[in-house]
């Protein structure tokens, strides 16, 4: 009951920060980068040891800088998420570019139906709110529900508006049958690590074996729909755009596992290019395969 009560008091929290201008939320970010990196070190040693095992040919000094950078981003993409609450249809127009969408829009507009491969790379969360804006078909971001149930359920509030209906993870089977006979787009972020027991794929991702989930793949080979990774690009602070670049338009013609390394390969580049935007602070390779 207590917790309940000051999780309901953060969403709270969380709506009034909301409302403040996103100018005067991004001084908040500046603070909050100095108490997040240097006062708490939060996840310092995470993110250090993920950055040091994905750039083995890195200086220390090399890989203290792309830190820093990370962190920075860290602190203001905590702020443009708080703002999700609140923020409107031209605000994200305008921040959030989407590029390179006329074939994934000929698609739709024949009532065909896609899926969206993407990562958490750059501010992913605005990326759900700008497809449901930009493109004209049910949109249903695929997502792992959180295991406090009111943060959970004020998350899928904010990214549900603008048309959007997230879908919980082990209910994407359903979900692709129930609107098969309508235009849909299904947007997965493949980099989070398969939990224990579910179906997954071993490679090589930045000079570690790791694991990765095959729901993409499994569905796009069972309906035949293409593929599009929509790949974030970061700007300026508080601006992005996107490409809309097709990965795979006949998964039915690929050999097992090819779409999977498509993507894990696709997501490896983008980190090598500009290593800042990927979500460094999670313990990226905490699942080790069976000898």
């Amino acid at each position: 009951m207590i917790n309940k009560f000051f999780s309901r008091l953060g969403v709270f929290f969380l709506c009034l920060l909301s409302l403040i201008p996103l100018r005067v939320l991004y001084f908040v970010a500046d603070v909050l980068y100095i108490l997040l990196y240097r006062v708490f070190r939060y996840r310092r040693k995470v993110v250090r040891e993920n950055l040091s095992l994905a750039f083995p040919e890195k200086t220390q000094t090399e890989i203290a800088s792309i830190e820093k950078r990370f962190f920075r981003y860290l602190a203001e993409l905590i702020v443009e998420i708080v703002k999700m609450n609140s923020i409107s249809k031209e605000e994200v127009l305008k921040r959030f570019v989407f590029k390179n969408k006329e074939q994934v829009q000929a698609y739709l507009e024949r009532g065909e139906s896609i899926l969206i491969c993407s990562a958490h790379y750059g501010n992913w969360e605005w990326g759900t709110l700008g497809i449901g804006l930009n493109f004209k078909a049910a949109h249903y971001p695929i997502y792992k529900p959180l295991s406090n149930p009111v943060f959970d359920n004020w998350f899928k509030t904010v990214r549900s508006r603008f048309g959007n209906k997230l879908i919980a993870m082990r209910q994407t089977f359903r979900a692709i049958q129930e609107s098969k006979n309508t235009s849909t787009m299904f947007s997965f972020g493949n980099d989070q690590a398969p939990s224990t027991g579910e179906s997954n794929y071993w490679t090589t991702f930045l000079h570690q074996q790791t694991a990765v989930q095959l729901g993409i793949e499994k569905i796009a080979k069972k309906t035949g729909q293409p593929i599009f990774y929509f790949k974030i690009n970061y700007v300026k602070r508080g601006y992005y755009t996107v490409d809309c670049i097709p990965l795979c338009l006949h998964p039915e013609q690929t050999a097992e596992f090819e779409i999977t390394e498509l993507h894990t390969r696709f997501l490896e580049d983008m980190i090598n290019k500009e290593p800042a935007y990927w979500l460094w602070s999670h313990k990226r390779w905490k699942h080790k395969r069976a000898s």
